[in-house]
């Protein structure tokens, strides 16, 4: 078993420090850490893509180009415009529904999925663990919440976007500890996790924001590959990420922001 994140005694944190330790779980763990961080992507919507386009539909040349396809609503009957209207209802009703499903889907289905990929990584940093840890979100006595913590971050985080984009991006820094809170303690309460998040994350933002720009050289070099070499850098990041939220713990520990028994830490 791996060294404890609380007998390193963490007083700061360093790029460097944290990538090194990244690169030591991944030794021994990178395909477990690969398929993970695919989940992750595939449920965060966030998979690299490459669009194909033809070279008649790209370039409008040859016989076939897109100023062919024009459409001329004076040869429809004028009886297709009043059964236009129910179409349309009948598409906006749909609409609604699939916006709904979407939204359900992503509170109760996606986001203890995200906090499970999470607290893996966390805990992939400490020990050799298999990738059940995925499903720790599911599980009697964490799901309610773990649901209700991820759904109070994703609504903070939906306003802020929405009145400020900057202020929106700095908030969004401010509530990232909140999945890995949640799966430390998943009874902690949602307003909790997000307070605790922001006294972690208070001084400690565009120092991340800084580690999240070190990874571009790496997400570019991937993109050269069509956007797949992507997902092999992924690991690394959330590996990462998980290394900083174990030192920032441990910093919120030694200032006495949180204890261990808030965070069930054994």
């Amino acid at each position: 078993m791996k060294t404890d994140c609380l007998r390193r005694g963490y007083v700061d944190w360093s790029r460097g420090e944290l990538k090194s330790r990244a690169k030591d779980t991944l030794r021994t763990s990178y395909w477990k850490g690969f398929l993970v961080s695919l989940l992750l992507a595939v449920v965060s919507g966030s998979l690299p893509s490459c669009n194909w386009r033809s070279n008649h539909g790209a370039t409008g040349g040859g016989s076939g180009g897109s100023s062919s396809f024009t459409w001329n609503m004076d040869g429809f009957p004028d009886v297709f415009n009043g059964f236009g209207a129910v179409i349309v209802g009948i598409l906006l009703v749909v609409i609604v529904i699939a916006v709904l499903a979407g939204i359900a889907l992503e509170i109760f289905v996606l986001s203890p999925l995200k906090a499970g990929s999470y607290h893996y990584f966390k805990r992939a940093s400490q020990e050799d663990v298999d990738m059940g840890y995925v499903g720790y979100g599911f599980k009697k006595g964490n799901y309610l919440g773990i649901v209700a913590g991820m759904f109070w971050r994703g609504w903070l985080n939906f306003w802020w976007f929405v009145l400020f984009i900057i202020p929106g991006i700095v908030k969004s820094y401010s509530y990232a500890m909140v999945p890995y809170i949640l799966t430390d303690n998943p009874g902690i309460g949602r307003k909790r996790a997000i307070q605790l998040s922001r006294e972690m994350m208070h001084g400690q933002k565009w120092r991340t924001f800084v580690l999240d720009l070190s990874f571009i050289g790496w997400f570019l070099l991937g993109a050269i590959a069509l956007g797949v070499g992507v997902l092999f850098v992924l690991p690394y990041y959330n590996s990462t990420r998980a290394e900083l939220y174990l030192a920032l713990r441990q910093m919120a520990l030694d200032e006495g922001l949180s204890s261990q028994e808030e965070l069930c830490i054994l």
